[in-house]
């Protein structure tokens, strides 16, 4: 029987990444990401509750994350849950799980999250993009009212 690992999170990073390298000199970048569900209960409050998430990337991906992501900012990640055993400093094992994370994208600034005119400057083609689906989300709004349902 197949089976399917999939994880699929838009969030905000709650802290800035932290970035370290193995002995063999790969990146290891970590990062948590915050997602928000809100909702009207029976009395018509407006309820929320949010799930942090800890999501993990190697290699060039790594690299990347820890030198352009920072706390708040929103991100699009793709990837696989994994667990992991360790023990800590009292040789008691613990447990993590965590979102490995095999794609990444970068979505719109927060305020506070770095300044945008570099990152056009360091990311041509990501901002690029950005124009292009912008672009393409007015032409479907545009169409709204020509669906015949």
């Amino acid at each position: 029987m197949a089976s399917v690992n999939k994880v699929i999170l838009i969030g905000n990073l709650g802290r800035d990444p932290e970035t370290r390298y193995t002995t063999g000199g790969d990146a290891v970048t970590n990062i948590r990401i915050a997602t928000t569900d809100t909702w009207k209960d029976k009395a018509g409050e407006k309820q929320e509750k949010t799930e942090w998430h800890s999501v993990v990337f190697f290699g060039r991906q790594a690299e990347i994350a820890g030198e352009y992501l920072k706390k708040g900012r929103q991100i699009y990640v793709e990837g696989r849950l994994q667990t992991r055993k360790w023990q800590d400093k009292e040789g008691q094992d613990r447990y993590t799980t965590e979102i490995v994370a095999d794609r990444m994208q970068m979505l719109g600034s927060r305020q506070g999250a770095g300044d945008a005119g570099a990152r056009e400057a360091k990311e041509p083609a990501a901002a690029g993009e950005d124009k292009a689906a912008k672009k393409s989300a007015g032409k479907f709004d545009d169409m709204e009212d020509d669906i015949p349902f």
